[in-house]
This record gives C-alpha cells, structure tokens and sequence, in this order.
C-alpha cells in the first residue's frame, strides 16, 4: 500500500470514531513526509532566494527589484529540483513540470512571502552589503521562519494526498512504467 493511501486509511479512519492500530506510526510518517518536502522546497527556495538577494545587491537593485528577481529564482530551483528526479524516473518534460506545479506552488509561495517580509522587517537587512554579516544572519533566519510558516501547509497538503503526496508516489514507484500524458 502507498504511503498516501495508508495515510488516506488513517485518516478515514479518524474520522469513523475508530482508533487506527499505527495511527501513531502514521502521524510519525506523516510529519517525517512533511518535514522532508519542505526542506526539499528550503533548498530550491534557499537556492533562488540566495542568488536573488546576492545578485540584487551587488548590482544595487532596488529592495522590491531584488526581492523579484529572488522570488523568480525562488520558484525556478523549486520547481527544477522537483523535476529533475521525476525526470530520471522515467516522466516526460510536460508530466514532471505538472507534478512540480502541484506539489510545490503553494508551499513555496507560502515560503518566499513569508522570508520576503521578515527581510523587510529585519532592520538594514535589505540595505546591508552581500558582505555584511547581518545579510547573511538576516537571509538564514527568514529562511528558517519561512520552512517554520510552511511546514504545517506541507504536512496538511500531504494527508490530503497533494502536494508533494503526489510527487513522492513517483519518486517510490519509479521502477514501474509512468505513462506521460
């Protein structure tokens, strides 16, 4: 049985007034699930995010011009870090981009506003040179509270067989035929 399914067994099961035998052992694979997409989305959005903020400035862009270019890379390495793997695994170029849409949009717009506000709220942090230690103590603590934001988002997407539910079905039955539509 996949892993969504017995989630989706447990959950069913809730909800009937029936105590599930490893419900405990669900909820233990549920948050480890939820925990794994979203430091799999920490690394794309930390990724994009890092160049963004770097490259924005260096070259002195404004903060909303910087945190653009940053939420663009953001998205771009979230969604390419999904992909790639669900391409190794057999998926066509239309299916995998589909299936990295679905399980990572939510969590990683959920991210990057959340580390875009807390740069803006960290005083001079959006000012300070790529240099300064309080660019980079700013940006990690932004990134910290953003997977702290998404987490929940994650593990509610993941009972409900979304979001990266999806994903890691593929990435657990690669050795079988995908048919790309």
């Amino acid at each position: 049985m996949s892993q969504t399914a017995e989630l989706h067994d447990a959950h069913d099961h809730r909800h009937a007034g029936h105590q599930h035998h490893d419900e405990p052992h669900t909820t233990i694979s549920l948050n480890r699930t939820a925990f794994w997409a979203t430091l799999h989305c920490l690394t794309g959005c930390a990724v994009g995010e890092v160049l963004g903020m770097f490259i924005g400035t260096a070259l002195g862009f404004s903060n909303m011009a910087t945190i653009g270019l940053a939420v663009v890379l953001a998205f771009g390495f979230g969604y390419a870090f999904t992909m790639l793997p669900l391409l190794r695994a057999g998926l066509g170029l239309r299916r995998a981009a589909r299936l990295a849409l679905l399980a990572d949009t939510a969590s990683i717009a959920v991210m990057e506003m959340v580390d875009n506000l807390v740069m803006l709220a960290v005083p001079g942090a959006m000012d300070a040179p790529v240099s300064s230690p309080l660019f980079w103590a700013a940006l990690a603590f932004a990134l910290l509270v953003a997977a702290g934001a998404a987490f929940p988002l994650n593990r509610w997407l993941i009972a409900r067989g979304k979001g990266h539910a999806a994903v890691h079905d593929h990435h657990h039955h690669h050795h079988h035929q995908i048919p790309d539509a």
